[in-house]
């Protein structure tokens, strides 16, 4: 039997705040105490990780002991050999960012909602972080009335080109990542998908410095195709980072562990990953943000850690299989698969000679495009029948 046990070079990372999560919702407070963040180094650091994220407020919430804190956190890092591999600020979170940070309406909460993410990205820079993450939980509305959407956007821009121009002045090797999400905890959040993340990133002055860190649950949310959206995003050389967890449908953000809900949509999700296919392979931090629910003690915590690490794991191995399989092969042909890539026009070819061409659109029509035979052999790859 396959050991599906991780290692550093699975580039497996989990954020401080979700194994860190006390389970609390909106109809009840904590089942968990705090996690200190070492205990959470070295924890996951014995499951297999590679690497942890946090948000500011994750890691030093009080300024009187962030020095101490940060010294700790360093000395657990060191000792495990962990990594920082992506930072990002909580604008979210405290009262003050009811209306969002980068595009409240209030002038005041959007200057400091930036310092506070300049001070976060030096610490970033300090501890080796590659990617910061840009979450815009808050910058949306409820009512049409309350935003002007356009100076939204100005100001969203704003705060990236200052954002870019900091890290570039700087000399740090950091690179920006949005993370869309259609709702939840605004009635409606600007940037709400990976499609609209795109069309923003193309209006900043540094585009080549900003992709994307979309989100399994955040795409399923507003009905859409997980694997297809990270796909264009890998088209388009813009997936920077990439959260993985499960979610079943358009509802509410359920965080669950990678592999529940969704299970077919995980499949594909690290076929598309690993590059099948499509030969624009994913070759960043795998990074975990999930929820360990309510119902679990710490012990389920790190139960539910290295449930990702191994679903992914298995999941990866038998995507594998699949594109290994000959049965495969000859359906993939025979579905035709491979033609697509093959250019519309061919090298030298005119309309004129299209033009000329002659079809048979009853026999194309006829023609059966076997993508069942395709897919069923995925379905038994996965439900472990080949």
């Amino acid at each position: 039997m396959t050991d599906y046990t991780p290692t550093k070079d699975d580039k497996f990372s989990f954020g401080l705040w979700t194994v860190g999560w006390q389970g609390v919702d909106v109809f009840g407070g904590p089942v968990r105490p705090l996690l200190d963040p070492v205990e959470a180094v070295h924890r996951l650091a014995e499951l297999g990780a590679a690497a942890v994220t946090f948000h500011d407020d994750d890691l030093v919430p009080d300024d009187a002991t962030r020095d101490a804190t940060l010294e700790r956190f360093t000395k657990a890092l060191a000792e495990t050999g962990m990594g920082v591999e992506m930072a990002t600020t909580n604008l979210f979170g405290a009262p003050v960012f009811k209306d969002g940070g980068l595009t409240a309406n209030d002038r005041t909460v959007r200057r400091y909602a930036i310092a506070k993410v300049l001070r976060n990205i030096d610490l970033a820079a300090e501890l080796g972080a590659k990617t910061y993450v840009l979450w815009g939980g808050r910058e949306g509305a409820e009512s049409g009335g309350s935003k002007d959407v356009a100076a939204a956007l100005d100001r969203y821009k704003e705060g990236l080109d200052i954002f870019c121009g900091y890290v570039r002045e700087k000399g740090y090797d950091i690179r920006f990542a949005l993370e869309p999400k259609p709702n939840e905890p605004r009635g409606d959040i600007l940037l709400p998908t990976i499609g609209h993340a795109l069309a923003f990133i193309n209006e900043l002055d540094e585009p080549d410095r900003v992709g994307l860190n979309p989100e399994v649950g955040h795409e399923e949310m507003a009905g859409l195709n997980f694997a297809q959206g990270i796909a264009q995003a890998l088209w388009h050389g813009k997936l920077f980072h990439v959260d993985l967890n499960g979610q079943h449908g358009p509802r509410f953000d359920q965080d669950l562990r990678f592999g529940a809900g969704n299970l077919r949509g995980a499949f594909w999700t690290v076929d598309t990953l690993l590059g099948a296919g499509t030969g624009r392979a994913y070759d960043g931090y795998v990074h975990f943000d999930y929820k360990p629910p309510r119902t679990e003690d710490i012990g389920g915590v790190w139960e539910t850690a290295r449930a990702c690490m191994r679903n992914y794991l298995i999941l990866r191995e038998k995507a594998q299989a699949f594109r290994a399989d000959p049965d495969v092969a000859a359906a993939l042909e025979a579905a035709r698969v491979g033609e697509l890539a093959v250019p519309t026009l061919a090298a030298g070819e005119t309309l004129d000679d299209l033009r000329a061409e002659k079809f048979d659109p009853e026999a194309l029509g006829d023609r059966g495009l076997q993508f069942e035979r395709l897919d069923q052999l995925a379905m038994e790859h996965l439900l472990g029948v080949r």
